[in-house]
């Protein structure tokens, strides 16, 4: 009797059991179809899977422009303790401007010393290269490589008209990482740095996308797709800090342009040292209060010294500042003001040795014009 009250009492559980697991839970929650067309699952669906605008077009870029974003190693040799020469592998980036020609830019820093440079393309074709032309001023490079089939490359697009906060992407080889893309904005326009051998590269694209060891010689490009600068910089020692520098693309157009001529480009050169003053500082030193570049030095033997531009009298201290006064004011620059402190950098971009330059000076109490034959930038080797 006992052990038929047992059965008894497992059945009731065992039954109680299954309608739990099974038939009450499915009166509280939909069944595997309805699941899925439930509009709060179909929105984390959607929001999980797709991509919006800026990253679809970060994608676009990318698959336009690495397969014409080369890597190149060059062979550097080095003497030894003992004087024999060794071997040393330098690397950087390039990319394609002739797909039939094939024509390659990248910085004149990753050819540097080289006797054999090598191209290396996203599939792993190589091809060995020639040095057309290098303008280490600018710090940019043209190599050719004899291509076996016709070769995808990229747009060169304009650096005339950039604006700080306008998107670019950079490509390149970093460390190593063929194929990298990084994205950022432009934090700055016409900034001037020092290169690794103290040579000064003007009129620079500062940019937050990360440009490390290896992307020396990548294209910076618009969201277009459209290279608008030669990655060239970092700034401070080891890998990226959020401050990279780009030379702009005008400056390569203008050494293929020489190239094309069959003449070697020579950067212009000004010769002279100013700094930016206007408003009450204007007043204080009496000049007008538009104010403009006033001269703090001139340069023996430079342009800016044999069209008689004139430098300071005598040294002032205003505020913490020592200023150089009673030298020419230079108010505007082929008629735009000068505005900035980068307003020379700026017209010299667009120039070549030998161009001219118009000058508003305001001197001795008056406005004058000046005209400036430009010099060319002292050849300060590689």
């Amino acid at each position: 009797m006992k052990r038929f009250r047992y059965l008894i009492m497992a059945g009731i559980f065992a039954g109680a059991f299954v309608y739990l697991t099974t038939i009450a839970k499915s009166r509280f929650l939909p069944d595997s179809g309805s699941l899925s067309d439930s509009p709060l699952f179909k929105e984390a669906k959607v929001s999980g899977a797709g991509l919006n605008s800026d990253e679809l077009n970060n994608i676009d870029i990318y698959k336009q422009a690495r397969s014409a974003t080369v890597n190149i190693s060059s062979t550097v040799y080095k003497r030894g303790w003992f004087s024999e020469l060794i071997p040393s592998r330098e690397t950087g980036s390039g990319f394609v401007i002739d797909g039939e020609k094939g024509l390659i830019l990248t910085n004149n820093h990753v050819l540097a010393g080289s006797q054999k440079v090598v191209v290396t393309f996203s599939d792993q074709s190589k091809y060995d290269a020639e040095v057309l032309a290098k303008d280490p001023a600018n710090d940019l490079g043209l190599l050719r490589i004899a291509p076996r089939k016709k070769l995808p490359f990229l747009r060169l697009g304009e650096s005339d008209g950039l604006q700080v906060g306008q998107k670019v992407l950079a490509i390149g080889n970093p460390f190593g990482l063929d194929g990298t893309l990084t994205t950022g904005i432009i934090s700055s326009l016409n900034r001037t740095i020092r290169d690794e051998n103290n040579r000064e590269l003007e009129g620079m694209v500062q940019t937050d996308a990360a440009i490390n060891p290896g992307n020396s010689g990548g294209p910076l490009l618009d969201s277009q797709g459209n290279v608008i600068g030669i990655n060239t910089a970092i700034y401070g020692p080891g890998g990226n800090i959020g401050i990279g520098f780009a030379m702009p693309v005008g400056k390569a157009k203008m050494m293929l342009t020489e190239y094309r001529a069959g003449k070697s480009f020579k950067r212009p050169f000004f010769g002279i040292q100013t700094i930016l003053v206007s408003g009450e500082w204007a007043e204080a030193l009496r000049l007008p209060a538009d104010g403009g570049l006033l001269v703090q030095s001139v340069q023996r033997g430079t342009a800016a010294e044999r069209a008689g531009i004139k430098g300071p009298k005598e040294f002032v201290i205003i505020g913490n500042y020592e200023v150089g006064v009673g030298g020419d004011l230079i108010m505007a620059i082929d008629g735009k003001p000068c505005e900035t402190r980068d307003a020379i950098a700026t017209a010299l971009n667009k120039k070549r040795a030998g161009d001219v330059l118009e000058l508003t000076v305001f001197r001795n109490g008056r406005n004058a014009k000046v005209t400036i034959t430009l010099g060319e930038a002292p050849d300060d080797g590689e």
